[in-house]
């Protein structure tokens, strides 16, 4: 079960003009608690003039060892939104020695090291996890080798550029970097212009064997992570071979939702080994039903794209707006996301322990 702890800031570190490395030091009675695999994400709780703003952020150190102790530090990226309340307090606010509330970790974008090829696209601030997945990989399997496609607006804006340049430098025959400017011109290296489509199509195939990788890791924009995934599809790569984290989904990409939800419907939840059952109030979602009754229900975006609300569908039916979080194997095992999921039958059982 997801809980809030308290941690200490470390050190806030600058990385660009417009984004900043948060260190969390982890005390060793949550150790255990804070133990993450390469990939997740941290959800940060502030709490504003009685109600909480959560933001969730990548974690890209480096997982730690499954035979060793949990993480003695955490270490997140956080790029500064317009208008982003979260963000503009991390970028402009947030001291080393202040206390944060942080969630436990979350998330499915994982990759357990194996031997053999991996690779990721990656736009801006999708740098963050992948950079802790092919930083545990490199150093956990000897057999694995990993290329990592990024691509930035300019050089200055390009975040972790030092710890990208290291793991470069610590292992040269396992990892391949290939970075692409929108903005700017390199004077070494590939033309500048969006990563789309047709672009990626033409490219992936002159950078590695795309048949012989293992793991696809998309994570960025909706954009460019959609048109990563159609390029990769249209080489003939397996829809199980590819995982997708989104980092910004814009209003317009929702899909048009047609079906009326119940006028009246009773929700029952099991959460932390306890349910409940409770009526759902017109047009809400399941997550603020369950949430009016059982605050401790997790939640981060409640936008479809973190994943944190992720529940089984026990019984009924529901209408879910939009689903950026899921992969299809996990929609089609029956799991919904509550913030985005409304009652359609008169009774909904959602298990959010499974």
């Amino acid at each position: 079960m997801a809980r809030f702890h308290r941690l200490r800031v470390a050190e806030i570190e600058r990385l660009t003009d417009d984004s900043v490395a948060v260190t969390l030091a982890v005390p060793p009675e949550l150790r255990e608690e804070y133990r993450h695999k390469p990939g997740q994400h941290l959800t940060l709780r502030r709490r504003v003039d009685g109600g909480d703003i959560r933001r969730t952020y990548s974690i890209c150190s480096p997982a730690p060892d499954p035979a060793g102790p949990g993480p003695g530090t955490l270490r997140v990226g956080v790029r500064l939104v317009d208008g982003g309340v979260f963000s503009t307090y991390a970028f402009k606010e947030i001291a080393a020695g202040d206390e944060l509330e942080v969630m436990t970790p979350a998330g499915r974008f994982t990759l357990d090291p194996a031997p053999g090829l991996f690779a990721a696209v990656v736009g801006g601030s999708g740098i963050t996890p992948v950079l802790s997945i092919a930083a545990t990989l490199l150093a956990r399997e000897p057999g694995a080798r990993f290329c990592l496609i990024r691509a930035d607006r300019t050089a200055a804006s390009t975040m972790f550029l030092e710890d990208v340049a290291d793991l470069k430098d610590r292992y040269p025959e396992r990892f391949q970097l290939v970075t692409v400017l929108s903005r700017e011109e390199q004077q070494a290296g590939l033309p500048s212009g969006r990563l789309d489509r047709d672009r990626l199509t033409g490219l992936l195939p002159a950078l590695l064997p795309v048949d012989q990788v293992r793991g696809w890791f998309l994570c960025g924009p909706y954009g460019l992570v959609e048109d990563a995934e159609r390029a990769l599809r249209g080489l003939g790569v397996d829809r199980s071979g590819i995982h997708q984290e989104i980092f910004h989904v814009d209003g317009g990409t929702a899909p048009a939702i047609t079906a009326p939800a119940a006028a009246h419907s009773t929700v029952t939840a099991r959460l932390d080994g306890r349910g409940g059952s409770w009526p759902a109030q017109q047009g809400e979602s399941l997550l603020d039903t369950v949430l009016r009754n059982r605050p401790d229900a997790p939640y981060a975006c409640k936008g479809g794209v973190c994943g944190t609300c992720r529940a089984f569908l026990v019984t009924g039916e529901v209408r879910m707006d939009r689903n950026f979080a899921l992969e299809p194997e996990e929609t089609e095992a029956g799991y919904v996301l509550a913030c985005q999921s409304h009652p359609m039958t008169e009774k909904v059982e959602v298990d959010f322990d499974r």
